[in-house]
């Protein structure tokens, strides 16, 4: 009867592995150097570290073929922003340039005197700053002839005497003295009928112009003295707490997370090197395996500079959570050293140090070749991701894990070698002299301690075993194998297994932005903040009509409208705060009695609209003979957008209602960019697996 050969792949590595160790063994200072001039020649790559660092969290963290940047491309085409016209915040298909503060009250009610004058002080502060000779005027966005405006305090004319008394109807201020949409600008409210009783927090936003590149560099430092003075001025008020945030702290928060992983890092490479000395240092001034355990870490080391270095010669983007791989490449590197310094231990002491080489190198090749294969393969499917830090991050470590197996083949293999010589001719670990195998009469114990060395199992001709060693042996292994402790093993797989399955159906897809922040960050307490007061409303949605269609035909109107109230009918959308140039259109066309009916009247009479409203203006786009209409957009606002699933749920169900509609429509806010990660990640992993599997 024929046998089955499961060693079909397994004898002839061992074999090939073993030819290598023992050639390493021959010649080990080759094995060595070459190692060590390939890692200089490579880490020169770091030279162009800055040339190839992409940090720009929208590239990075956002799908590559995202739906929201084509819609944003739309929108630039169709709809630019620039000064001559009038600031609005919801018509800016970015975030646009700004500062803000949400000033909390400490007494549970910010619409007092007292945090209001706190609130004005700091308004007033801001607006001073001067930068370059330029102060918040002359860098503002500005709504006419004068800056944007906080509707808060311009319904109190800036006096905090006013606030209480003052009647705030909530999520729309219509008076006298202000409208327009507060549901972002107050918040924590309690309400007694449309009036506002009391609120917890107040938010200020200070929008500068952002569509002058040559101004670029002053509106950063006037962000970054923004930060820098709130940083100052808040600790030192008595009614309110405030926190601050501002369109570049994001970006400058999330670069300057590296300054706090590079001493991480260090500290747990001195870690790694001190666990892995503990684990190899004997009594034995000969069997000691200091060298062996401090290089065998440098080695991983070696093989990040060398990985690292190839690919930034390649010109290949270093994303910044990339930095994060060297921790799991240390890890990878120490467990594959202990596995080859445990098959060399088993080697017999006096043989041929070639012969030893060969023993060792034939019984560690298959698990850690296994190990490498299987880690390098996953980390290059991962490369498939949509995500470019993704693509950074499993380019850069399938790399890199690969050079960490040639350096301990190779360079790594050497230390063992070079150690097994110094072992062999018997001398001492730390001064290189030969010491003698045997006390001598007259020897003190310390003297034999330090000086006498080079036991070994007689029996077995192999080193001693390792106090660990025979810990496990001995003691954790018999454990093990008992009955009872069995049973308790496999309920405890079982418990774990169970947990494991609850936590799978626990994941919630999301971006959390705090991550991107250290923890110490002032970001967080904003962003905290605004998830406390300021999640009843979430974006205010651009819904554009994507394409040339006749809006003075009634049925088209119909049509449009239609659209409008299946948006407006969604839970995530609130119906009275739409806005619709093309409704208030047909309204003053009839309240104005005009005959908007024919393409010409309807074209000819839009002044009349913009005279009324001039920021429908920025709403139509004209053909250039000014004869139709090539593309518009309408506004819903949004509501109950509150976590990662609603922000999904409100994007899917938008994008859903408009592709239902006959008239060409799409959907875009700027945080559409973000939210499309939801879209491709629950699908991208199960594809990842699928192939890894």
């Amino acid at each position: 009867m024929a046998r089955c050969h499961t060693d079909c792949l397994e004898k002839p590595l061992c074999k090939v592995f073993g030819k290598l160790g023992a050639l390493v063994g021959r010649y080990p200072w080759w094995f060595l150097v070459i190692p060590l001039i390939i890692s200089t020649a490579l880490g020169a790559g770091f030279y162009f570290f800055e040339q190839n660092e992409a940090n720009d969290i929208e590239e990075q963290f956002t799908p590559i073929h995202g739906q929201a940047k084509s819609e944003r491309e739309f929108i630039m085409k169709h709809f630019p922003t620039h000064d001559s016209l009038p600031f609005s915040a919801p018509r800016l298909y970015t975030e646009g340039t700004f500062a803000s503060f949400i000033a909390v009250a400490k007494g549970g009610n910010v619409l007092t005197e007292a945090a209001f004058k706190e609130i004005l002080r700091l308004d007033g502060e801001v607006k001073g700053f001067v930068v370059d000779k330029n102060n918040y005027s002359s860098l503002c966005a500005k709504a006419g002839d004068s800056c944007f405006s906080n509707v808060m305090l311009d319904c109190i004319q800036y006096d905090a005497g006013q606030v209480e008394s003052f009647k705030f109807t909530y999520p729309v201020q219509n008076s006298t003295e202000c409208n327009g949409f507060i549901g972002l600008s107050v918040g924590g409210v309690k309400l007694e009928g449309n009036y506002i009783k009391t609120a917890s927090a107040v938010r200020l936003d200070y929008y500068l112009r952002d569509d002058d590149a040559a101004e670029n560099v002053v509106y950063e430092r006037w962000l970054k003295k923004f930060v820098e003075d709130l940083q100052n001025k808040s600790t030192n008020l008595q009614y309110i707490q405030v926190s601050y945030y501002t369109s570049v702290s994001r970006q400058t928060e999330f670069e300057g997370s590296t300054k706090e992983i590079v001493p991480l890092f260090s500290i747990t490479y001195f870690l790694s090197i001190f666990f892995s000395i503990v684990s190899c240092t004997r009594l034995d001034p000969i069997r000691n395996k200091f060298w062996v355990a401090a290089l065998g870490v440098i080695s991983a080391g070696l093989a990040v500079l060398t990985g690292f270095g190839l690919l930034l010669f390649c010109g290949v983007s270093f994303a910044i959570n990339t930095a994060n791989a060297p921790f799991l490449i240390l890890g990878i590197g120490v467990d594959d050293m202990f596995i080859m310094l445990s098959s060399w231990q088993k080697t017999k002491v006096h043989a041929k140090i070639e012969d030893r080489m060969a023993a060792t190198y034939a019984e560690a090749a298959a698990s850690i070749t296994i190990t490498t294969l299987t880690d390098v393969i996953a980390f290059y499917i991962g490369v498939m991701t949509p995500f470019r830090s993704v693509q950074s991050f499993c380019l850069y470590t399938g790399t890199t894990v690969l050079f960490c197996f040639i350096y301990n083949i190779t360079f790594f293999g050497a230390v063992l070698a070079l150690n097994g010589r110094r072992e062999n001719s018997n001398r001492h670990w730390l001064t290189f002299r030969k010491i003698q195998m045997h006390h001598q009469p007259g020897e003190s114990k310390f003297y034999g301690m330090c000086c006498v060395g080079g036991e070994y199992d007689e029996m077995s001709g192999a080193e001693t075993e390792h106090p660990i060693y025979l810990f496990f042996k001995k003691y954790y292994g018999p454990f093990l194998t008992n009955i009872w402790t069995k049973v308790f093993v496999v309920l405890l797989y079982a418990g774990y297994l169970a947990g494991g399955i609850y936590g799978c159906f626990q994941i919630q897809e999301g971006f959390d932005l705090r991550n991107l922040a250290t923890d110490n960050s002032y970001v967080i307490k904003f962003y905290d903040h605004e998830d406390m007061f300021f999640s009843q409303y979430g974006p205010r949605v651009m819904v554009s009509v994507s394409e040339s269609v006749d809006y003075w035909n009634t049925s088209v109107q119909t049509e449009i409208e239609r659209c409008m109230g299946k948006f407006e009918n969604s839970i995530y959308v609130d119906q009275s705060l739409s806005e619709s140039w093309l409704r208030t259109y047909i309204d003053i066309s009839k309240l104005m009695s005009i005959d908007i009916t024919a393409s010409d009247s309807f074209i000819a009479n839009l002044p009349k609209l913009f005279k009324i409203v001039p920021l429908f203006q920025q709403d139509i786009e004209l053909s250039q003979d000014n004869k139709s209409i090539t593309a518009s957009r309408f506004f819903i606002q949004t509501k109950n957008v509150n976590d990662s699933i609603a922000e999904k749920n409100m994007m899917t169900e938008l994008r859903d209602l408009a592709e239902s509609c006959t008239i060409p429509l799409q959907v875009y806010h700027s945080a559409f960019i973000y939210f499309d990660q939801y879209l491709v990640i629950q699908i991208n992993t199960i594809q990842n697996v699928a192939v890894a599997a």
